[in-house]
């Protein structure tokens, strides 16, 4: 009988983890392994962007993330409380993130189109940005972004320019 207690008990601490008709136990346990593999990419991603902050996550919350500022005596704060700034790099890392997550499955994520987002940065994010997005662009992916920064304009060295003419027609250019 004690045997197959034993046994059992191996079988009931499975069904306690993963165990559910509907599969909803299963799924978040294999979405919480994703969730963990992508938290630990974008932190090697946003420890090159900007040291000061991390992610992980959040006590209690099975899929919520939270930003530990290192600045701050490592103050955790929950990602709705970002600064604009503070959003787009914790963005860009997670978007770099699960591009590394494709890439060790076989899916190679070649292009990361970047739309705004970089208005919202002090001088120094930007130019961390920027350096991090040349960096992507070196090792042979497409970086497209899509801004209205001029500050970027001296940084990017092929641009397509669109101008609008009126009447819902626009001007295409391409400078490099």
């Amino acid at each position: 009988l004690a045997d197959a207690r034993a046994a059992a008990d191996v079988w009931a601490q499975l069904n306690e983890l993963i165990g559910a008709a509907d599969g909803t136990k299963f799924r978040r346990f294999a979405q919480s392994l994703t969730l963990d593999r992508l938290v630990a990419g974008a932190n090697r991603h946003l420890g090159e962007l900007h040291p000061r902050y991390a992610l992980r996550r959040m006590e209690g919350a099975e899929m919520a993330l939270e930003v530990v500022d290192h600045d701050m005596a490592d103050e955790a704060r929950a990602v709705h409380n970002l600064s604009g700034g503070e959003r787009f790099l914790v963005s860009l890392a997670l978007a770099l993130g699960l591009a590394d997550i494709s890439a060790g499955r076989g899916l190679a994520i070649e292009s990361l189109f970047i739309d705004e987002g970089f208005g919202a940065l002090d001088p120094d994010a930007l130019a961390m940005a920027i350096s991090m997005l040349e960096r992507l662009q070196a090792t042979g992916r497409r970086v497209v972004v899509i801004s209205h920064v001029e500050a970027l304009k001296d940084r990017i060295p092929v641009q397509i320019r669109v101008t609008p003419m009126g009447a819902g027609r626009s001007q295409i250019d391409i400078i490099s």
